[in-house]
């Protein structure tokens, strides 16, 4: 029969003290069985919203809420409601929570034994990770029933199995709702699976977790780590042996040795045991002192360094052990000489020592007592070993015995009373290490565990000799540098790898430890990525209910928080009757959505829901059953609640909620949502924002780094503010460590904007999905997004105006990797601009293409690109063109520069996918002008091919009215010359004849001088010289020159006998004579001095054929500076024209002269004659002028008189025959220099001084005013 819901046992009232439980029960009868929900001053209570806070208990019709730990914030007035389809009935009672005042102390119940109470461990330590010299703390927080300040539960701390000492001060705490282990200065020693105990009423809880210890970082790099479990055996009055474990190297050279260091206790100053690093872990330290109490440490050594100093040993103290029984002995008073010592054996033999141990002699006497020990080997006597030293303990190390030898010992007692006899003799010993290292270990096995730990097991070495444990080292595939996995040795064959990379592919291996070091590696294990293992999801959770139209109802659901490795494919839903116990499916296919309409329901009655998760592994477990809801139709005008909250871009500071529309949308359409959020644990909730946003994402800013919140959404439509969401999951404002942000670029190789997430961990099921404003992109054509291992790009393939918005990318099958980005129109016209630049490239320039004017008439037309790959290619339209990719010039010249050439010039350059074009317009008065400039360097250099004037005839006239007529002719210019002097009343002819057949002899005061280092000799056409270097009393006497024209010998004598100098000899030259006579060559040296930074390449020509170094034509290069060609064995065949080039990045020049060889009696061609030049004033007081320094090249004055001055083309050749301006970036110049040293004098000449060599023209060469004629040089 059905009835009302009735209270049998109504709540009663309570008054508590604060921080005690409160427990409110009742009793309800009812058909269908009510359904009881629990009211705070009318607000329901949701255990969830503050956990271990309330629990709400329903068994067999008593229903009960508990309060643990109540303050006085819980005094309030409690209701139950319980309901079924035919009404509801209500039962209240008042709860007053008071303060405890010191005048009314809560009772002691020292009758309560804490394993009495009920503990629940809510957050747990987790995996941990420190540092030598760190600390760390461990925690974990629980709800106590009843809890009592007085009382705290019964909680032990472990490592590896092992239960953890309190020390002063206590690291550990218990009580307040914590349990904690404090760790400070951190050790390797700590490293181990630390479990936390606690004894329940029900038995005992516990949580345990591993903490990894990581090496500091080392003093010296290279140096390996630090030693570990330093413990101290066997301590005697004056020794003590003391055992370490190695450290683990990876990537470092091995360890060779140890040192062990000691210190008194109190102190910190540490004194070196071993002088000599010692191999094995094991350290037998003597010297120390009766009744001093000491702490060891140890340091590891290999080849790049010391390590850091282990953690101290715990305090020993040196005692007898024996001291007492001794003391209790009978008749040991009685007792003078000791007895011998029996059993001595090695207890320790190493390649590095042996340590002898023997039972002290019984009876032994109260007198104190010392040994005396002796070593034989084969035949040989017996020696004493111990000759400085009392051994006072029966332990004694013996470190100088020799490799492959066997030794025997034997040990004497003494006192002051005298010695014993001697012990029997040990058997024959011999240092070795007995064992070694371990064997390797076996297959190594790695299996998935977690996003970021993974199972590794092995074979156990089938050798293990006193086995200490395995390390256990890790490499991503790929790398070569491996990873400690552990640090101190881990005793059994499998390992859970923590802290690793999701998503990473690893490879592992082993090596078995001992007190000898480490065994070889084991082979690698098969690359395995870090994910989850394989298994059925967990529960769904968060049931809630959207709409309802009596007849059906719409539920919706959160997914599992863990898919168990493969993607959530199917959900099933179950339902009841609140008052029944039967569960019945709803549907039988897979549910793909986490949203579903539930048919076929009765309106009135109350539902139960629960919902379970389906996957590639299986169907995981049931959630929890919703609370009961009455499937009534809804009829409010509101709209009903946004569900399925979500959170994306989580950082410190702030972050994005997004939700879904409401199913039941009242009587209007939804306009706008309300967010408001709450502190966890507070039910305060603030509005986020004040107007309502039309879409279905906000970003929350303003939060506190490190808070935890949660959110519920209202909708809005236009009859008002609908029902609240349900409470989102609390979200901790924190930021994934390694968290990264959207990048927004333009790709170099195609020119495509796009953005980029690289995802701070991924796992194997994981996927990128882009939205634009927080909708999902789809199949959009104007999208394309793609993924390479933990990297997504989203590319646009024809970006504008309408690709502008917020892009978010969130990575699925993880902790909330998420991040956006807002395209900006700046932003977008900022890449369009580079994506076209890429997609059509150009080829920049330096210089736009110019021309120049060079000698013999050719023109030069080049460009300048600021950069040029070594596979760019480029045209002159219709022209072959070169190019020198170092400087990015390209050129092209044209050696006949006729009126043909008018036109416009373009060049096409093509390097790579880059491309340009340039243009040169050369028509009308500037192509006049270059064609004039051409054609007038064209004759110049066809008329300097043959004999002709450098200086044309000119005459000046002396104060004594004597007129000299002078002109200068090339030292080529060999033949009969002829001066003809004619007025009105008739004319005058001279003759002088320069026939090139004379040669010239140096005679010393002894012989024939041959140039050498002390006699340097040259000379010209015009001169002849010789230099004597560091002259000495050696050189004093006369000198002789010898001067043949093929017919006369002139000689001349100079007394270098310390009267006058070598200048005076030179100045007594006879210079005329020089000059008419052109010696007979044997050998011609062609010398030129070039300067240019960067060096300049220097290459000589004949008849423009490059000249190769080879005996007959010797091409040399000194210093950087002087370039000389020389040629030997002169013949005619030498003749020609001959040049050189000199050339760097900034540009080049060139210098031509032709050499004429003719056999001795041939015919000289006769020269022409130049013009006469304006006379000028006296070059000097006498009337026989001092010529320059003599240069093949002569260097122009100004002209005396302008208006006679050669026209000069505004164009400067680069031919530095003249004065040639000097490059700003110092290009190369080359200067022609004749032999003669810069410091060697020059003797008296009537040669006249040099005049201008330019031939007097008519018509000076036009100047455009367009441009100059020469473009500037590249720099």
């Amino acid at each position: 029969m059905h009835s009302l819901p009735d209270f049998l046992v109504a709540l009663r009232p309570h008054t508590v003290w604060e921080k005690t439980p409160v427990k409110l029960y009742c009793t309800v009868h009812g058909h269908p069985r009510p359904v009881v929900s629990w009211f705070k001053d009318g607000v329901p209570v949701n255990p969830l919203n503050a956990p271990g806070k309330y629990k709400i208990e329903s068994k067999y019709g008593v229903h009960g809420l508990i309060i643990s730990r109540s303050a006085v914030s819980d005094t309030a007035e409690y209701s139950a409601v319980a309901s079924n389809p035919f009404g509801t009935a209500t039962s209240k009672a008042t709860v007053t929570v008071k303060i405890a005042l010191l005048l009314h102390p809560v009772p002691r119940l020292t009758q309560m034994h804490p394993s009495k109470l009920e503990v629940t461990l809510l957050e747990r330590f987790s995996v941990s990770f420190g540092v030598e010299g760190g600390s760390i703390s461990l925690a974990c927080s629980m709800v106590v029933v009843p809890d009592l300040p007085n009382l705290p539960p019964l909680a032990h701390w472990y490592r590896d199995g092992k239960v953890l000492t309190i020390p002063s001060p206590p690291p550990m705490k218990v009580g307040g709702g914590l349990a904690r282990l404090n760790l400070p200065r951190l050790a390797k020693d700590d490293e181990g699976l630390y479990t936390l105990r606690i004894y329940t009423k029900e038995g005992t809880t516990e949580h345990s977790a591993y903490l990894f210890v990581q090496d500091a970082v080392p003093s010296v790099a290279g140096a390996p780590g630090a030693p570990m479990s330093v413990k101290v055996f066997d301590i005697n009055m004056d020794f003590a042996l003391v055992s370490w474990k190695p450290p683990n190297t990876t990537n470092e050279a091995a360890v060779s040795g140890y040192f062990v260091d000691r210190c008194e206790a109190g102190s910190d100053h540490w004194v070196q045991c071993n002088d000599t690093p010692v191999k094995v872990c094991k350290y037998p330290v003597t010297g120390l002192t009766l009744g001093q109490a000491v702490h060891f440490r140890v340091r590891a050594v290999n080849s790049a360094g010391i390590s850091r100093p282990s953690r101290r040993s715990q305090k020993v103290t040196a005692a007898d052990p024996a001291e007492s029984e001794r003391l209790q002995g009978t008749g040991e008073g009685y007792v003078t000489i000791p007895g011998e010592p029996t059993s001595v054996h090695a207890s320790e033999v190493y390649q590095a020592y042996v340590v002898l141990s023997w039972t002290p002699p019984t009876p032994r006497g109260r007198a104190r007592l010392w040994y005396i020990i002796e070593k034989v080997s084969g035949t040989e006597e017996w020696t004493r070993i111990n000759t400085g030293v009392k051994v006072q303990s029966p332990r004694y190390p013996i470190f100088d015995l020799l490799d492959g030898k066997s030794y025997q010992f034997r040990v004497f007692s003494a006192n002051q009373f005298g010695s014993s006899e001697a012990s029997a003799p040990t058997g024959p010993v011999q240092k070795a290490d007995e064992h070694g290292v371990p064997s390797t270990p076996g297959q190594v096995v790695a299996t998935r565990n977690t996003k970021s730990s993974v199972f590794v097991q092995w074979e156990a070495s089938k050798v293990p000799n006193s086995l200490l444990g395995y390390y256990i080292d890790a490499r991503p595939a790929g790398s070569k540098l491996w990873q400690p996995c552990n640090h101190k040795p881990f005793r059994h064959t499998r390992f859970v790898v923590h802290g690793l990379v999701p998503g990473e592919t690893y490879v592992f291996r082993v090596q078995a430890v001992n007190l000898f070091g480490l065994s070889a590696e084991s082979q690698e294990s098969s690359p395995i990525a870090v994910e989850p293992a394989l298994a059925t999801p967990s529960s769904p959770f968060g049931i809630t209910l959207l709409s309802c139209n009596g007849s059906s109802m719409t539920l919706a659901w959160k997914s599992p928080k863990h898919c168990g490795g493969s993607h959530v494919n199917a959900y099933y839903v179950d339902r009841r009757n609140a008052d029944k116990l039967q569960w019945k499916e709803v549907n039988v296919s897979a549910i793909k959505e986490r949203v579903y309409t539930v048919e076929g329901l009765t309106e009135g009655n109350f539902y139960e829901f629960k919902v379970q998760a389906g996957n590639m592994a299986g169907v995981g477990v049931p959630s929890e059953a919703s609370k009961p809801m009455k499937c009534e139709a809804w009829t409010m005008a509101e709209p009903g609640p946004a569900f399925d909250l979500s959170f994306s871009e989580v950082r410190s500071d702030s972050l994005v909620i997004l939700w879904k529309a409401p199913v039941y949308t009242g009587a209007s359409a939804v306009t706008g949502y309300l967010v408001e959020m709450a502190k966890k644990g507070s039910s305060d909730f603030t509005a986020v924002n004040q107007d309502a946003v039309s879409h279905r994402y906000l970003q929350v800013g303003g939060l506190e780094a490190g808070e935890t919140y949660v959110f519920r959404v209202r909708s809005v439509n236009a009859d008002g503010v609908g029902k609240a969401s349900q409470v989102s999951e609390p979200i901790l404002a924190k930021a994934l460590p390694g968290t990264q942000e959207i990048v927004c670029g333009v790709d170099e190789q195609t020119g495509d904007i796009f953005l980029s997430l690289e995802a701070c961990e991924i796992s194997e099921t994981s996927q990128f999905v882009w939205s634009k404003n927080y909708k999902g992109i789809g199949d959009c054509p104007r999208l394309s997004a793609s993924a390479d291992g933990r990297t997504s790009r989203l590319t646009f393939t024809s970006p504008d105006k309408d690709d502008l918005g917020r892009y978010s990318v969130v990575v699925t099958d993880t902790d909330g990797v998420s991040a956006s980005h807002t395209l900006t129109e700046d932003a977008l016209n900022t890449m369009l601009e580079l994506s076209h630049a890429i997609r059509n490239p150009i080829v920049p320039l330096k210089h736009g293409l110019n021309y120049e004017i060079l000698e013999k008439g050719h023109v030069r037309f080049w460009l300048q690109a600021t950069k040029l790959s070594a596979a760019a290619s480029y045209r002159f339209i219709g022209q072959k063109i070169s190019h020198d990719a170092k400087t990015g010039v390209i050129q092209m010249t044209v050696e006949h520069f006729t009126r043909a050439n008018e036109g416009t010039y373009t060049v096409q350059i093509h390097d790579g996918k880059a491309k340009n074009q340039t243009s040169l317009v050369l028509v009308g008065d500037v192509f006049k002008a270059a064609l004039t400039e051409a054609e007038f360097q064209r004759k110049e250099h066809l008329r300097k091919l043959g004999p002709h004037f450098s200086e044309y005839l000119y005459f000046t006239v002396a104060e004594d009215c004597t007129v000299l007529l002078a002109c200068k002719f090339s030292r080529k210019d060999q033949g009969v010359y002829k001066a003809t002097l004619s007025d009105d009343k008739g004319k005058d002819t001279s003759l002088f004849e320069v026939s090139g057949q004379g040669k010239s002899t140096l005679i010393g005061p002894d012989s024939k001088i041959a140039s050498s280092e002390k006699m340097r000799i040259g000379g010209t056409a015009e001169m002849a010289w010789m230099q004597i270097c560091d002259p000495s009393d050696k050189e004093k006497g006369q000198y002789t020159i010898e001067i043949s024209d093929g017919v006369n010998v002139y000689a001349r004598s100079f007394d270098l006998s310390g009267q006058g100098g070598l200048h005076s000899f030179f100045h007594s030259c006879i210079q005329a004579l020089c000059s008419s006579i052109h010696s007979f060559i044997q050998s011609l040296s062609l010398t030129c001095t070039v300067w240019g930074e960067p060096t300049p390449e220097v290459t000589w020509f004949k008849n423009e054929q490059e000249v190769a170094s080879c005996e007959h034509t010797k091409v040399t290069f000194e210093g950087g500076k002087f370039a000389s060609l020389v040629i030997t064995q002169v013949t005619s065949d030498d003749s020609g024209k001959y040049s050189i080039n000199v050339r760097n990045k900034y540009g080049g020049e060139f210098v031509e002269i032709t050499v004429s060889v003719y056999r001795h009696g041939e015919p000289i061609p006769e020269p022409k004659l130049g013009q006469p030049k304006t006379a000028a004033p006296a070059a000097s007081k006498t009337s026989t002028p001092v010529p320059p320094p003599k240069t093949p090249t002569p260097t122009p004055p100004k002209s005396q008189t302008p208006s006679m001055k050669s026209p000069t083309p505004s164009m400067k050749s680069p031919t530095p025959s003249m004065k040639s301006p000097t490059p700003s970036m110092k290009s190369p110049t080359p200067s022609m220099k004749s032999p003669t040293p810069a410091s060697t004098p020059v003797p008296k000449s009537p040669t006249p001084g040099p005049k201008s060599p330019t031939p007097t023209r008519s018509v000076k060469s036009p100047t455009p005013t367009s441009r100059f004629l020469k473009s500037p040089t590249p720099k």
